[in-house]
C-alpha cells in the first residue's frame, strides 16, 4: 500500500506572522500523527517572507518535540548552504533526541535568491557542483567512526539517521540510484522531469547496505474539501503564488483565497501555472480520491509526499483529514 506523508512549508499567512505560522505547523502536525501520517517533513528557505522553516533543524526538533511517534525529517535541507559537519552535528542530536524518528531529505539547490546566498556565505555555483562531495562527507560523519578518524561528528557518528536524495532532474536520480539512497522528487512544483527521473532512478539503482531496492517518494498538492468547489476556492492561495513567481516576483505570504482567478491571471498565465502545478489533486472526498489514485498509478511511487497550502489552518487540517480517509483506496 502507499504510504502517505507530508510536507509542510510552515506557511506565513496574509494578516498572520511567523509565530503563527510555527504554531499551525506544530499543531498540525500532531494532527497529522493522530490520522497515521508516516512522516512531517519541513523545508529549508531564506529570504521568504512568506515561509517561516528558515531555521529547519530548529523547527524539526520542535515538531519532534510535540509529538512522540510520526517520523520528523527535512525536505530538504539545502546542503550547499551549510558545512556538512555541521549538519551531520545537528541531525545526530536530533537523533539523539528522538531514536529512530528522523529523517535526513537533502537538495543541492540554495533555496533561495543568488543575493541571499551570498549573505550565506556561500557560492552557488561552486555549492552545486560540490553536492556529491559534500553529501559523501555528510554520510561518513553519520556512519560509524573510524579508529583513526580525525574529524568526528559529537552527535552523529554512527547515528545512521537515513539519508534522503531530493531533486527535481534526472541528475538528482542518477546519484540518488548510484548511491543506492530513497529518493524524494519535487513534483509539487517542479514536474516536469518527474515521468524521466522516475524512471532513470529505478533503471540505474545499485543496492546498497541502506536501501536493497528502489524507493520513490513524490510531492503532490493536495486541496481537499467537503465540495469540489470549496477545494478549488481554497486552491486559489497556492495559485496566486505561482502567479507572482511567474511575474518574477516572490510568492510572499500566502494569500487569502479569490473568488475569480480569471480576474487576475491573462490566459498563457492561467496555462504556465497549471503546468508547474499538475501534480495536484484538487477536489472533494470522491474527486481527491480519484486524483491521488491516478497519480500513483502513473508514477507507481512508494509514498506520496501530500503538502497543502491553504490561508485556514483549520481548513488545512481538513484536508489532510480526507486524504487520510482515501488512504486504503491507494494500491
Amino acid at each position: 500500500m502507499t504510504a502517505l506523508s507530508i510536507l509542510d512549508l510552515a506557511p506565513i499567512r496574509a494578516g498572520g506572522d511567523a509565530a503563527a505560522a510555527l504554531r499551525a505547523a506544530t499543531e498540525l502536525a500532531r494532527h497529522a500523527e493522530d490520522l497515521g501520517y508516516r512522516r512531517f517533513w519541513l523545508a529549508e528557505h531564506h529570504n521568504m517572507t512568506g515561509i517561516a522553516s528558515s531555521a529547519t533543524a530548529v523547527l524539526i526538533g520542535h515538531v519532534a518535540d510535540a509529538t512522540e511517534n510520526i517520523r520528523v525529517g527535512s525536505g530538504g535541507v539545502m546542503l550547499p548552504n551549510h558545512a556538512p559537519l555541521v549538519v551531520a552535528e545537528q541531525f545526530g542530536t536530533l537523533e539523539a533526541l528522538h531514536p529512530g524518528r528522523i529523517d535526513l531529505g537533502l537538495g543541492r539547490a540554495p533555496g533561495t535568491d543568488r543575493r541571499t546566498v551570498r549573505a550565506l556565505r556561500r557560492d552557488p555555483q561552486e555549492g552545486a557542483e560540490r553536492f556529491p562531495a559534500d553529501l559523501e562527507e555528510l554520510r561518513g560523519y553519520l556512519a560509524p567512526a573510524e579508529p583513526d578518524q580525525m574529524v568526528r561528528a559529537v552527535p552523529g557518528a554512527g547515528s545512521r539517521v537515513p539519508v534522503w536524495v531530493l531533486g527535481s532532474s534526472p541528475s538528482s536520480a542518477e546519484l540518488a540510484a548510484r548511491l543506492g539512497l530513497p529518493y524524494a522528487f519535487a513534483s509539487h512544483f517542479a514536474p516536469a522531469h518527474l515521468d524521466e527521473a522516475l524512471a532513470l532512478y529505478r533503471e540505474r539503482f545499485e543496492p546498497s547496505e541502506e536501501l536493497a531496492a528502489p524507493y520513490v517518494m513524490a510531492g503532490l498538492n493536495v486541496a481537499a474539501a467537503d465540495s469540489d468547489a470549496e477545494a478549488r476556492r481554497q486552491f486559489t492561495s497556492v495559485q496566486q503564488q505561482f502567479l507572482r513567481m511567474g511575474r518574477g516576483r516572490k510568492p510572499g505570504p500566502l494569500p487569502e483565497p479569490a473568488d475569480d482567478m480569471d480576474a487576475l491571471w491573462a490566459p498563457d498565465e492561467r496555462e504556465r501555472v497549471g503546468q508547474m502545478l499538475w501534480a495536484s489533486a484538487v477536489g472533494g472526498p470522491d474527486t481527491v480520491a480519484e486524483q491521488v489514485a491516478g497519480f500513483v498509478e502513473r508514477t507507481g511511487v512508494d509514498e506520496v509526499m501530500a503538502t497543502t497550502q491553504m490561508h485556514d489552518p483549520a481548513a488545512v487540517i481538513r484536508s489532510y483529514e480526507i486524504l487520510a480517509a482515501v488512504r486504503d483506496r491507494l494500491a
